[in-house]
């Protein structure tokens, strides 16, 4: 009961400035209203169990969740009950000592479940992205870790990020490590976890996280172009799961994807033009990328695979965000523009070929004709 009530108290915040927000004149209301739209870093959904309440539309669901199914609403509940109390705890500790790029979302009704977005870092391969885990805290917790599931849409874009959702991490006790960085019940807490899964997984240099490939010593400049080239690859796909992200947004962050990469459209656009053109290497600072306009301008012929890639991943991009309500009109002018030289110069190409195959049949036909007089 006590911890019923503890539960109850963290909430009543938000209700006391809806009491206050509904006293307060017209033109102070309005501006609280704006002041409570903006996301909160940790809330508590008032969410109703599917299993009563029978309806997949309703906002409060979480039948989303990847844990909402693997456990019954009786069991889930008994031992929601057992460890309640150790579960507060971890909800303090997240409310208070979130930082500015992790947002966190738990349930009333399903306190062993919880929902987390990590905001990629700049300086890494993972700037500027989202990338959602979902957390179950188990019956013995904390004598075991929570388990957790990264939302991969299918991209694997970091070796300890599994395409089918399976996160490797010493401190989950799913990879290998010393005493030190496995899970310790008396001290270990979520907060850590997701702080280690921002610095220590989606870092600058994710290639050197595969097993055997963070100690190497020798032959620098040749590992070093891998990881770089590696680096490309998961920028392409972190554009994959942009797109997949605003066409599915998760569960009770619907508005938080909306807005967020409305907030974020035109960085991310012109970092893809910086790739495109070759100005500078993914992750890096775009401030001095104008420098090497000039000598790194690339035509369709000589561009890379990855430069294709992007171009590719550029207009879906400018599609998305324009249909997520972007303003973006330069981009889209600018865009078919560049389509439609881009089909120019790909049909000058074909018309040359198909030219040439012309001459060469005329030639044939002529040398036949001279052959047989």
């Amino acid at each position: 009961m006590e911890d019923h009530q503890e539960m109850i108290e963290i909430r009543v915040e938000g209700g006391r400035a809806e009491a206050e927000a509904d006293a307060a004149p017209e033109k102070e209301k309005n501006e609280v209203t704006v002041i409570r739209r903006e996301f909160k870093q940790f809330d508590i959904i008032p969410t109703v169990d599917d299993d009563e309440n029978n309806s997949n539309t309703n906002n409060s669901s979480i039948n989303d969740h990847h844990y909402y199914a693997s456990s019954s609403s009786s069991s889930s509940n008994q031992h929601q009950i057992r460890n309640s109390k150790k579960i507060m705890k971890e909800w303090k500790i997240l409310e208070q000592n979130l930082p500015d790029s992790i947002y966190v979302r738990v349930y009333e009704a399903r306190i062993d479940l919880l929902r987390a977005v990590i905001i990629g870092a700049a300086g890494t391969p993972y700037h500027d992205g989202l990338f959602f885990f979902d957390f179950q805290f188990p019956s013995d917790y904390p004598n075991k870790p929570p388990k957790v599931y990264y939302h991969s849409f299918g991209y694997r874009l970091n070796p300890n990020l599994y395409d089918d959702g399976k996160v490797c991490l010493s401190l989950l006790n799913t990879w290998s490590g010393t005493k030190n960085e496995k899970w310790n019940p008396s001290e270990s807490s979520v907060l850590q976890i997701l702080l280690s899964i921002q610095a220590l997984v989606l870092n600058s240099k994710p290639y050197f996280n595969e097993p055997g490939y963070g100690n190497i010593t020798t032959n620098l400049d040749y590992w070093n172009r891998v990881s770089l080239a590696y680096n490309k690859d998961v920028f392409v796909l972190s554009c994959r799961t942009m797109l997949a992200l605003l066409n599915r947004p998760p569960k009770h962050f619907e508005e938080f994807v909306g807005q967020y990469f409305r907030d974020r459209a035109e960085t991310i656009l012109i970092a893809c033009k910086a790739y495109i053109g070759g100005r500078v290497r993914v992750g890096d600072s775009l401030e001095n990328s104008t420098t090497t306009t000039t000598t790194t301008t690339t035509t369709v012929a000589s561009k890379t695979k990855f430069q294709n890639s992007m171009g590719i991943m550029y207009s879906k991009l400018v599609k998305a965000f324009i249909k997520n309500g972007s303003s973006l009109e330069n981009y889209v002018g600018e865009n078919m523009a560049k389509n439609q030289v881009e089909s120019h110069l790909h049909e000058t190409k074909a018309g040359r070929i198909v030219c040439w195959v012309c001459i060469f049949l005329l030639v044939f036909s002529v040398g036949i004709l001279i052959f047989y007089h």
